[in-house]
This record gives C-alpha cells, structure tokens and sequence, in this order.
C-alpha cells in the first residue's frame, strides 16, 4: 500500500500491499469498525494495536449512553456527578468551550433531542410541537455546570441528557493514539473509526507529506471529495449517510441542530482536518450544522483548522487547504 487508506468499512480487505506494507488490526466498537494501521517491520506492532483497541472498548463502556452501568448513563440518570474521571471531565470541558466557540452549531447536551426524533433507537419520527418544544427546554450546554476542582458535573435543569456521539469516536481516537505513540514508541500510524473519524502519527515512511485518507462521497460509493495528507492530524466527517428516515417524500437525517431542534438541511458532508480528533468531529458536526458559508467565515480566522464541505451544488468548497496538502476529487482509487 502507498500510504493511502480509502476509509470504507463495508469495503472488502485491501489487496496485496504495494511499496508499504501495513499491518491491520481491526475490531468493532462505539457501534462500528475501529482500526489501527502500522507499517510493517515496528516493533510491537501487533501488542499496540491490541492495547489501543482494548483502550476504546474501555472508554466504550464509560462514555456509551447505551448501557445503564456507564460513567455518562448514570451522569444523565442522576443529573449529578461529584467527582467524574478526570480525563472525561477534561472532554466535558473541552465540549463546553466549542459549543461557546461555535455559537451553539456543537452541543453534547443534546440526548433530549436525538430521544425526541426516534434517532436513540434509530426508530425516525416526527415529534409534534409540544414534544419539540420539551425536548428543547432540556437541551443545550448552558444547563451543564462543571466544577473544575471536584470534577463533579450536574445540571441545572431535570431532563438534560449528554450524547457524546459527536465527540466520542475521536476522543477514543487520541486517547488510543496517545497510549500507543508513549508506552511502545509508535512514531507512524493511522487509526480510524468507521472512516469517519481519523487519527494519524506521524506520517507514512514513504511520503513527507503525511497520510493519504480519502473522503467518501456521501451518497456516492464510487466517488470521493478528495483527498487530503494528515501529519499528526486529525479527520473527522460528518453527513447522513446511513442514519435518516423518510416522511412524506422527504429526508430527515441523524444530524440535528441544537439551536432549532430539527434535522440538518442543506449540507451534505462536512470534514474537518484539526489537531485532535476530538476537535476534528466536533468541529466538522458544526461545520454541518451551521453550513458551507458559516464554514468560510470560521475557518478564516483559524489557520490551523482545514475544511472540505459539499453543499448541495456537485462540488467541494475546501478551507484552508495548500495543493500540497489536497487532491481533488475524483473516481475513488481501489487500492
């Protein structure tokens, strides 16, 4: 393989490697396919792929609002935590921060919402006005109280739900990434979860400019928007392409913006290349939100962030991005 991962987890295993060889290890988590990829001939390869997987089942089981017996589950069940994990915590505050950042377009206080529209059991429906209207009062971060020297969270209001599932795959992401990069020396890897969601270290030793990872057309399998290189990055993408449901002939996606309390429209995908994945999935969930034109204005004043967004026009508007750094789109490569 050349350094490029097309990231399609219903795609059959790729062929023979080519001029970089990549060893593969693979497991379900969070509700899809985690991988770590390190190239052939790293010592401890194979011990750090496991250790990073056993990591994101770990943190599955703290974060997951699926299971009662999790950290976040008894959070929302109570509406009070005195003293959270502190590595938890510190997403918590992280997520406070972008949800101020980005005027409210990212917000994990948002389990009301996802309850109300049928998307927690993946069962859509449309709430009528009085259930909409309930379910916004106990949504939004501004009912979420955190205290920095305890730990302890509450809220301020019965009802509020957090809902990691914007931030959780790239916390466990870095988290994985971090275990892997300290305690066995890993210098060049590519971890993913479900294609959305992308973490590279380093870069591959066959290209200075970084990991090639492909962005996935969105209702499109045989087309890409793109490619982009990540030294050190982060990808996260967020569209709707498996989780809608469809009424009167028309499309609500999973995607739901916390300021009005309604599915998404007008956007397709979103991507975001960012310094963590943490940061990549939040920032591209408001990307999506808050569309292509809130895009350009805010990655105008951050250099440091990198956007493709697919509006409802064929073609990619991208943010940011050097041709060094971006392929255009095309039909997507099969290796």
């Amino acid at each position: 393989m050349n350094g490029m991962l097309v990231l399609d987890p219903f795609a059959p295993a790729p062929p023979p490697p080519g001029n970089l060889a990549l060893l593969r290890v693979s497991r379900r988590a969070m509700a899809t396919t985690f991988e770590v990829a390190i190239p052939y001939g790293t010592p401890n390869a194979l011990a750090a792929a496991e250790a990073a997987l056993d990591l994101i089942d770990q943190l599955e089981e703290q974060m997951t609002v699926y299971r009662e017996s999790s950290e976040v589950s008894r959070l929302n069940e109570t509406g009070r935590a005195d003293e959270m994990e502190p590595q938890l915590f510190a997403l918590l505050q992280r997520c406070a921060t972008l949800t101020r950042d980005t005027e409210g377009a990212f917000d994990v206080a948002c389990g009301a919402l996802v309850k109300c529209w049928g998307f927690f059991k993946r069962e859509g429906r449309i709430p009528t006005g009085t259930e909409l209207n309930a379910a916004m009062a106990r949504t939004g971060f501004r009912h979420v109280i955190l205290n920095a020297e305890t730990c302890g969270v509450r809220f301020s209001r019965p009802g509020v739900e957090l809902n990691l599932g914007a931030v959780g795959k790239g916390y466990a992401l870095d988290r994985a990434a971090e275990l892997i990069r300290t305690e066995f020396g890993i210098r060049s890897a590519l971890l993913h979860g479900g294609g959305s969601s992308v973490r590279a270290i380093g870069r591959p030793p066959t290209d200075f400019r970084g990991w090639r990872v492909s962005i996935r057309h969105p209702h499109d399998d045989r087309r890409t928007l793109g490619s982009v290189y990540l030294d050190d990055e982060a990808l996260g993408t967020s569209a709707d392409t498996y989780q809608y449901f469809e009424y009167n002939g028309r499309r609500y996606g999973h995607v739901l913006d916390p300021r009005t309390g309604r599915p998404v429209g007008g956007t397709r995908s979103a991507s975001c290349v960012a310094p963590t994945a943490a940061d990549a999935d939040a920032i591209s969930t408001a990307f999506f939100v808050a569309g292509p034109e809130w895009t350009a204005d805010y990655s105008r004043t951050r250099g440091h962030l990198r956007a493709v967004v697919l509006g409802e026009a064929e073609a990619p508007a991208t943010h940011n991005l050097r041709a060094d750094q971006y392929d255009p789109p095309g039909v997507r490569d099969p290796g």
